[in-house]
Protein backbone atom coordinates (compact mmCIF):
# COMPACT_ATOMS: atom_id res chain seq x y z
CA UNK A 1 0.00 0.00 0.00
CA UNK A 2 1.28 3.22 -1.19
CA UNK A 3 1.32 6.65 1.61
CA UNK A 4 -0.86 8.13 -0.59
CA UNK A 5 -3.48 5.16 0.04
CA UNK A 6 -2.27 4.61 3.82
CA UNK A 7 -3.15 8.06 4.59
CA UNK A 8 -6.50 7.97 2.75
CA UNK A 9 -7.45 4.51 5.04
CA UNK A 10 -6.71 6.98 8.13
CA UNK A 11 -8.41 9.58 7.04
CA UNK A 12 -11.47 7.44 6.33
CA UNK A 13 -11.52 6.46 9.88
CA UNK A 14 -11.73 10.39 10.93
CA UNK A 15 -13.41 11.79 7.37
CA UNK A 16 -16.26 12.66 10.02
CA UNK A 17 -14.32 15.21 11.51
CA UNK A 18 -13.58 16.87 8.23
CA UNK A 19 -15.61 19.91 6.95
CA UNK A 20 -14.88 21.34 3.49
CA UNK A 21 -13.28 25.10 3.37
CA UNK A 22 -14.98 25.77 0.74
CA UNK A 23 -18.21 25.49 1.44
CA UNK A 24 -18.29 24.02 5.00
CA UNK A 25 -19.94 20.89 4.32
CA UNK A 26 -19.58 17.18 4.90
CA UNK A 27 -16.67 15.32 3.01
CA UNK A 28 -15.83 11.37 2.14
CA UNK A 29 -12.84 9.63 1.33
CA UNK A 30 -13.00 9.33 -2.70
CA UNK A 31 -11.49 5.82 -4.22
CA UNK A 32 -8.41 6.27 -1.65
CA UNK A 33 -7.22 9.00 -3.84
CA UNK A 34 -9.17 12.33 -3.02
CA UNK A 35 -11.56 13.68 -0.08
CA UNK A 36 -14.77 15.45 -1.99
CA UNK A 37 -17.21 16.98 0.03
CA UNK A 38 -20.94 16.74 -0.86
CA UNK A 39 -21.05 19.53 -3.29
CA UNK A 40 -18.02 18.16 -5.47
CA UNK A 41 -14.92 20.54 -4.21
CA UNK A 42 -11.90 17.74 -4.43
CA UNK A 43 -8.56 17.65 -2.60
CA UNK A 44 -6.25 15.21 -3.49
CA UNK A 45 -3.85 13.13 -1.34
CA UNK A 46 -0.30 13.96 -2.25
CA UNK A 47 2.07 11.01 -2.69
CA UNK A 48 3.82 11.74 0.51
CA UNK A 49 0.62 11.46 2.00
CA UNK A 50 -0.79 15.03 3.23
CA UNK A 51 -3.81 17.01 1.91
CA UNK A 52 -3.24 20.49 0.59
CA UNK A 53 -7.02 22.10 1.73
CA UNK A 54 -5.93 25.63 1.38
CA UNK A 55 -8.22 28.11 -0.63
CA UNK A 56 -5.98 30.44 -1.28
CA UNK A 57 -2.75 31.20 -3.10
CA UNK A 58 0.22 32.04 -0.52
CA UNK A 59 4.02 33.09 -0.39
CA UNK A 60 5.99 31.91 2.66
CA UNK A 61 9.60 32.49 3.47
CA UNK A 62 9.60 29.55 5.26
CA UNK A 63 11.42 27.34 3.01
CA UNK A 64 12.74 23.20 2.71
CA UNK A 65 16.30 24.17 4.22
CA UNK A 66 14.80 25.97 6.83
CA UNK A 67 12.24 22.71 7.94
CA UNK A 68 15.18 20.08 7.71
CA UNK A 69 17.23 22.94 9.80
CA UNK A 70 14.35 22.55 12.33
CA UNK A 71 13.57 18.96 12.33
CA UNK A 72 17.51 18.05 13.34
CA UNK A 73 17.47 20.82 15.91
CA UNK A 74 14.28 19.20 17.34
CA UNK A 75 14.84 15.70 16.84
CA UNK A 76 18.25 15.00 17.06
CA UNK A 77 19.38 17.57 18.97
CA UNK A 78 16.87 17.64 21.55
CA UNK A 79 16.49 21.46 22.07
CA UNK A 80 12.96 21.11 22.89
CA UNK A 81 12.90 17.82 24.94
CA UNK A 82 11.88 19.08 28.25
CA UNK A 83 8.65 21.23 26.88
CA UNK A 84 7.80 17.88 25.12
CA UNK A 85 7.85 16.01 28.16
CA UNK A 86 5.93 18.88 29.90
CA UNK A 87 2.76 19.39 26.98
CA UNK A 88 2.79 15.50 27.00
CA UNK A 89 2.26 15.46 30.68
CA UNK A 90 0.02 18.11 30.94
CA UNK A 91 -2.26 16.38 28.29
CA UNK A 92 -2.12 13.12 29.99
CA UNK A 93 -3.22 14.96 33.35
CA UNK A 94 -6.29 16.59 31.71
CA UNK A 95 -7.43 14.20 29.37
CA UNK A 96 -8.87 11.30 29.58
CA UNK A 97 -8.15 9.06 26.95
CA UNK A 98 -9.97 6.01 28.16
CA UNK A 99 -13.61 7.28 27.01
CA UNK A 100 -12.97 6.89 23.48
CA UNK A 101 -10.25 8.58 20.51
CA UNK A 102 -9.22 11.81 21.04
CA UNK A 103 -7.95 14.18 18.61
CA UNK A 104 -4.99 16.71 18.94
CA UNK A 105 -4.60 19.58 16.69
CA UNK A 106 -1.06 21.10 15.85
CA UNK A 107 -2.44 24.62 15.16
CA UNK A 108 1.00 25.57 12.89
CA UNK A 109 2.76 22.73 12.85
CA UNK A 110 5.52 23.56 10.52
CA UNK A 111 7.44 20.00 9.29
CA UNK A 112 5.55 18.54 12.17
CA UNK A 113 8.72 17.49 14.70
CA UNK A 114 6.92 19.23 18.20
CA UNK A 115 3.74 17.09 17.14
CA UNK A 116 5.54 14.07 16.97
CA UNK A 117 7.80 13.80 19.63
CA UNK A 118 4.81 15.31 21.66
CA UNK A 119 2.91 11.76 20.32
CA UNK A 120 5.60 9.78 21.05
CA UNK A 121 5.93 10.93 24.90
CA UNK A 122 2.22 10.33 25.51
CA UNK A 123 2.27 6.70 24.19
CA UNK A 124 -1.52 6.39 23.61
CA UNK A 125 -2.87 4.54 20.91
CA UNK A 126 -6.56 6.34 21.28
CA UNK A 127 -5.24 9.45 20.24
CA UNK A 128 -4.53 10.49 16.75
CA UNK A 129 -2.82 13.71 15.59
CA UNK A 130 -3.49 16.37 13.39
CA UNK A 131 -0.94 18.72 11.98
CA UNK A 132 -1.77 21.80 9.73
CA UNK A 133 0.11 24.54 8.54
CA UNK A 134 -0.03 27.27 5.59
CA UNK A 135 3.75 25.82 4.49
CA UNK A 136 3.22 22.85 1.98
CA UNK A 137 6.66 22.64 2.18
CA UNK A 138 6.58 21.55 5.88
CA UNK A 139 3.93 19.77 5.38
CA UNK A 140 5.59 17.62 2.90
CA UNK A 141 7.99 16.83 5.17
CA UNK A 142 6.43 16.08 7.66
CA UNK A 143 4.24 13.47 5.38
CA UNK A 144 7.38 11.99 4.65
CA UNK A 145 8.59 11.40 8.27
CA UNK A 146 5.66 10.61 10.32
CA UNK A 147 3.26 8.08 8.60
CA UNK A 148 0.59 7.80 11.65
CA UNK A 149 -0.62 11.26 11.50
CA UNK A 150 -3.14 13.03 9.27
CA UNK A 151 -0.96 16.12 7.81
CA UNK A 152 -2.76 18.97 6.27
CA UNK A 153 -1.77 22.27 4.00
CA UNK A 154 -4.26 24.90 5.60
CA UNK A 155 -5.07 27.93 6.89
CA UNK A 156 -5.68 28.96 10.51
CA UNK A 157 -8.24 31.26 9.80
CA UNK A 158 -10.01 29.11 8.18
CA UNK A 159 -9.66 25.00 9.67
CA UNK A 160 -11.11 22.01 7.27
CA UNK A 161 -13.17 20.53 10.60
CA UNK A 162 -16.25 20.69 11.97
CA UNK A 163 -17.32 22.32 15.14
CA UNK A 164 -15.92 20.47 18.45
CA UNK A 165 -14.04 17.90 16.46
CA UNK A 166 -10.72 18.79 18.83
CA UNK A 167 -10.04 17.60 22.27
CA UNK A 168 -6.61 19.17 22.47
CA UNK A 169 -4.81 22.07 20.48
CA UNK A 170 -1.14 22.65 20.49
CA UNK A 171 0.15 26.21 19.41
CA UNK A 172 3.73 25.84 19.29
CA UNK A 173 5.99 29.06 18.84
CA UNK A 174 3.17 30.13 16.13
CA UNK A 175 0.33 32.46 15.38
CA UNK A 176 -3.15 32.02 16.45
CA UNK A 177 -6.62 32.06 15.48
CA UNK A 178 -8.40 31.99 18.73
CA UNK A 179 -11.94 31.90 17.36
CA UNK A 180 -11.27 29.11 15.18
CA UNK A 181 -9.58 26.91 18.05
CA UNK A 182 -12.46 27.71 20.07
CA UNK A 183 -14.81 26.55 17.00
CA UNK A 184 -13.50 23.42 16.43
CA UNK A 185 -12.43 22.59 20.14
CA UNK A 186 -14.76 20.31 22.05
CA UNK A 187 -16.24 22.15 25.36
CA UNK A 188 -13.36 21.98 28.00
CA UNK A 189 -11.18 21.04 25.47
CA UNK A 190 -7.47 21.48 26.33
CA UNK A 191 -5.33 24.25 25.03
CA UNK A 192 -1.78 24.09 25.22
CA UNK A 193 -0.07 27.53 23.95
CA UNK A 194 3.94 27.77 23.75
CA UNK A 195 5.45 31.68 23.58
CA UNK A 196 8.50 32.59 24.12
CA UNK A 197 9.92 35.08 27.19
CA UNK A 198 12.52 37.29 27.15
CA UNK A 199 15.81 35.24 27.43
CA UNK A 200 14.73 32.51 24.37
CA UNK A 201 17.58 32.21 22.44
CA UNK A 202 18.91 35.23 23.81
CA UNK A 203 22.88 34.64 22.11
CA UNK A 204 21.45 34.75 18.97
CA UNK A 205 19.64 37.51 19.35
CA UNK A 206 22.44 39.32 21.03
CA UNK A 207 24.61 38.23 17.68
CA UNK A 208 22.36 39.50 15.59
CA UNK A 209 21.22 42.67 16.52
CA UNK A 210 22.79 45.96 17.97
CA UNK A 211 19.20 47.21 18.57
CA UNK A 212 18.80 46.60 22.45
CA UNK A 213 14.75 46.46 21.75
CA UNK A 214 15.48 43.51 19.20
CA UNK A 215 17.75 41.41 21.83
CA UNK A 216 14.58 41.23 23.91
CA UNK A 217 10.89 39.58 23.79
CA UNK A 218 8.26 40.24 26.21
CA UNK A 219 4.66 37.97 26.08
CA UNK A 220 2.84 40.21 28.17
CA UNK A 221 0.14 41.08 25.45
CA UNK A 222 -0.23 37.31 23.93
CA UNK A 223 -0.46 36.10 27.61
CA UNK A 224 -3.67 38.56 27.98
CA UNK A 225 -5.03 37.62 24.61
CA UNK A 226 -4.69 34.03 25.00
CA UNK A 227 -6.94 34.90 28.85
CA UNK A 228 -9.52 36.89 27.00
CA UNK A 229 -10.33 33.88 24.86
CA UNK A 230 -9.93 30.70 27.36
CA UNK A 231 -9.59 30.08 31.04
CA UNK A 232 -6.11 30.00 31.66
CA UNK A 233 -5.84 26.86 34.11
CA UNK A 234 -1.98 26.88 34.27
CA UNK A 235 1.08 28.65 33.47
CA UNK A 236 4.80 26.99 33.15
CA UNK A 237 7.74 28.46 33.01
CA UNK A 238 10.44 26.62 31.74
CA UNK A 239 13.91 27.98 31.56
CA UNK A 240 17.12 25.86 30.70
CA UNK A 241 20.35 25.90 28.78
CA UNK A 242 21.55 23.38 26.24
CA UNK A 243 25.22 22.97 24.81
CA UNK A 244 25.45 23.15 21.25
CA UNK A 245 27.81 22.24 18.43
CA UNK A 246 29.05 24.46 15.53
CA UNK A 247 26.84 21.90 13.56
CA UNK A 248 24.02 22.73 15.75
CA UNK A 249 23.86 26.47 16.13
CA UNK A 250 24.41 26.52 12.38
CA UNK A 251 21.18 24.60 12.02
CA UNK A 252 19.67 26.65 14.46
CA UNK A 253 20.14 29.88 12.69
CA UNK A 254 18.63 27.98 9.38
CA UNK A 255 15.94 27.30 11.28
CA UNK A 256 14.65 31.00 12.90
CA UNK A 257 13.26 34.12 11.11
CA UNK A 258 15.06 35.87 13.42
CA UNK A 259 18.39 35.52 10.71
CA UNK A 260 16.30 36.62 7.42
CA UNK A 261 16.95 40.53 8.26
CA UNK A 262 20.48 39.95 9.37
CA UNK A 263 23.77 40.91 8.06
CA UNK A 264 25.83 37.72 6.82
CA UNK A 265 29.02 38.65 9.28
CA UNK A 266 26.43 38.66 12.48
CA UNK A 267 24.88 35.20 11.40
CA UNK A 268 28.41 33.35 10.90
CA UNK A 269 30.17 35.47 13.70
CA UNK A 270 27.47 32.98 15.84
CA UNK A 271 27.61 30.31 13.46
CA UNK A 272 31.59 29.64 14.17
CA UNK A 273 31.76 29.96 17.36
CA UNK A 274 31.65 26.19 18.16
CA UNK A 275 30.44 24.47 21.31
CA UNK A 276 28.13 27.28 23.02
CA UNK A 277 24.93 27.42 25.62
CA UNK A 278 21.55 28.28 24.20
CA UNK A 279 19.38 29.37 26.57
CA UNK A 280 15.84 28.45 26.17
CA UNK A 281 13.01 30.35 28.00
CA UNK A 282 9.58 29.44 27.88
CA UNK A 283 5.92 30.12 28.75
CA UNK A 284 3.34 26.99 28.34
CA UNK A 285 0.03 28.16 28.91
CA UNK A 286 -2.92 25.85 29.57
CA UNK A 287 -6.22 26.91 29.03
CA UNK A 288 -9.57 25.48 29.07
CA UNK A 289 -12.28 26.04 26.45
CA UNK A 290 -15.62 27.25 28.34
CA UNK A 291 -18.84 28.86 27.19
CA UNK A 292 -19.27 32.89 27.19
CA UNK A 293 -16.45 35.28 28.29
CA UNK A 294 -13.90 33.87 30.63
CA UNK A 295 -13.04 37.13 32.10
Amino acid sequence: MTNKEESAELVSKYVHVFSCPLCNSQMKVANLKSLVCINNHTFDFAKQGYINMMTRSTNSHYDKELFKARQKIIIEGDLYALPHEKISEVINEKINASNGEVMILDAGCGEGSHLQRILDEYKNEMVTGVGIDISREGIRMAASNYKKTIWLVGDLANLPLVEQSCHVILNILSPANYMEFKRVLVPEGLIVKVVPRSNYLKELREALFDDTDKRSYKNDETVSLFKRHFHLVEIFNLSYTKELTQTELTKLAQMSPLVWNSKKEHIDQFTNQGLSEITVDLDILVGINVKGDVE
